[in-house]
């Protein structure tokens, strides 16, 4: 670890995030520790933490919300319905967006943090705030994203702005490039261990370093995503062509990448570690910080094998799956369960054959929504052994108290299923 000054620091040296703060409140340079006041570029929330929490606040106020074209909202939590409270929910959503005439309802397409970007509306430069834990994955785009509560998404709704305390920022630098069947899931879960779930310190987390760099860009969603179990306030990765070349191919063209860096003699703290000796990991019942290499673990009997979530469940997540798979069938006895995290995502693997790899070795298809990973629909049974590609492994987080839920990347949790036990999935590649 370093700490402090990197290189001769000019006077207005800033972080990426301090960059970001600082153009969302109308300045040339934030300080950390200062107090601002944000305007906010979008506003994202979806079926469970939107119009039934919003609705009957912004009512009592009589209060309308400050720019439609700035607010997302997505049906991702309740869909498809199962039950009547589900469908008294999902109900409420789309009867305020109707009413509310919102140009951007993206209802039953996917998973808020993947459906968002993919339809262009996080770009390098903005400030965006989200309805769910997981906001901080438009952090991927160079975006200063992070999630909030109904009380403080009423302010920004009305308002159109917020208040930020300007974070330090912690640098995770990664030198050489990840091996075959290592994953940016494995980067976070070692960095989870490393550090806790409070290591962030609700700061502004940056991942860089030329390991970070050779990410695909849904690589990068997952280091961001993720930076919640760290517990930071937002995950940011400095844009640069990938990201420019995702986003022209998903409707944003043209965006500018070059303003947002950290500048060299910025003030930061740094870790630094070593891509090219990282293994798989796996996270032991009840949490993210219980990881540590595969091997440990290996021969660990399962029952189910869960690929979903905005985590683990993306386009290059259902490839690494079924580059396992492919010409193999699951173990007997073993469930596995795919749910694609964008109809987007679903669509192209089916184009590509991942997904009839998939399926052709015993993968059971769920629909494209949070499902199993917040606790909905065909959640997982009692006194399960589950291994899941999903961010949290929490006691009753997959449905039942009494499930113990294991976390790994799609190679791991693909590999897994194959073998009947948690396996090291370069075994499998080998």
């Amino acid at each position: 670890m370093t700490s402090g000054i990197a290189g001769a620091a000019p006077v207005a040296a800033q972080t990426l995030a301090q960059k970001l703060i600082a153009r969302a409140s109308g300045r040339e340079r934030v300080t950390v520790g200062e107090i601002v006041n944000c305007s906010v570029d979008l506003a994202m929330f979806h079926d469970s933490s939107g119009p039934r929490r919003l609705q009957p606040m912004l009512e009592e106020l009589g209060a309308q919300v400050w720019d439609k074209e700035r607010i997302v909202l997505v049906m991702d939590h309740y869909v498809p319905e199962r039950d009547d409270d589900s469908r008294r929910i999902v109900r409420i959503a789309r009867d305020w967006a109707r009413d509310q005439q919102l140009p951007h309802v993206y209802d039953s397409q996917g998973i808020c943090h993947v459906v968002v970007p993919q339809h262009g509306h996080i770009r390098p430069g903005m400030l965006c705030v989200g309805g769910d834990s997981h906001s901080p994955t438009g952090g991927a785009f160079g975006a200063y994203m992070f999630g909030v509560g109904s009380t403080e998404m009423l302010g920004v709704v009305v308002t159109g702005q917020i208040w930020l305390r300007v974070p330090e920022t912690i640098r995770m630098w990664w030198d050489g490039r990840l091996p075959a069947g290592v994953t940016a899931k494995d980067m976070m879960l070692h960095m989870i261990a490393r550090f806790g779930m409070n290591g962030g310190r609700y700061q502004a987390v940056e991942f860089c370093g030329p390991a970070v760099q050779a990410l695909s860009m849904q690589e990068r969603m997952t280091l961001s995503n993720m930076s919640a179990e760290l517990g930071a306030q937002a995950g940011l990765i400095a844009p640069d062509a990938t990201t420019a070349e995702w986003l022209a191919a998903h409707g944003a063209a043209g965006v500018d990448v070059a303003p947002w860096f950290t500048d060299e003699g910025a003030t930061f703290t740094e870790h630094r570690f070593d891509a090219a000796t990282l293994e798989p990991q796996v996270a032991l019942p009840h949490s993210p910080a219980n990881s540590h290499g595969v091997g440990q673990e290996a021969g660990t009997a399962i029952d189910v094998a869960y690929i979903g979530a905005c985590t683990g469940a993306k386009l290059d997540d259902l490839r690494a799956a079924a580059q396992v798979l492919r010409g193999h069938k699951v173990q007997p006895g073993v469930r596995l369960i795919v749910a694609p995290a964008s109809l987007r995502d679903q669509e192209q693997a089916r184009e590509e054959g991942v997904l009839q790899a998939l399926q052709d070795a015993g993968a059971e298809l769920a629909p494209t929504t949070c499902g199993a990973c917040a606790g909905y629909g065909d959640a997982v049974g009692d006194d399960v052994t589950v291994i899941s590609t999903t961010a949290r492994n929490f006691k009753g987080r997959m449905g039942s108290a009494s499930a113990r839920v294991y976390l790994g990347s799609p190679y791991t949790v693909a590999a897994s299923a194959l073998r009947g036990r948690i396996t090291d999935p370069r075994e499998v590649l080998a």
